[in-house]
């Protein structure tokens, strides 16, 4: 991945685990499991449950203990009314960010006059 990706992503990435779990309740492996299936190819299981644990921290997740089959409990995420609110703020900024980046885009493909005077 490049680091202007990199970079990008780091933006981005709480906005994306929201609404993965906006769509279904998921433990951290299956959100990172997810997220590689729509193409997130580098996201590592370490940066996605740091994560899970800041938005646990500012109130955005519910958060249900499990039994695992295999050792502890897992913890399963869930969106709340709290995240729904800020998920919809992140789509919102997301809408306005590649409004005005695909208007710039356009502007660059119109031809410019340069040193011309009327």
């Amino acid at each position: 991945m490049s680091r202007q990706m990199t970079e990008l992503l780091k933006g981005t990435l709480e906005g994306i685990v929201l609404a993965t779990l906006a769509a279904q309740p998921a433990y951290g492996y299956e959100i990172t499991a997810r997220l590689r299936e729509e193409g997130f190819l580098d996201i590592v299981e370490g940066t996605v449950y740091a994560l899970l644990v800041r938005v646990e921290q500012r109130g955005f997740v519910d958060v249900e203990k499990v039994p695992s089959e295999k050792g502890p409990p897992r913890k399963v995420y869930s969106l709340n009314s709290a995240g729904v609110d800020y998920l919809q703020e992140f789509w919102s900024s997301w809408d306005f960010l590649a409004d005005r980046i695909q208007r710039l885009r356009q502007l660059r493909n119109q031809p410019v006059n340069r040193g011309m005077r009327s």
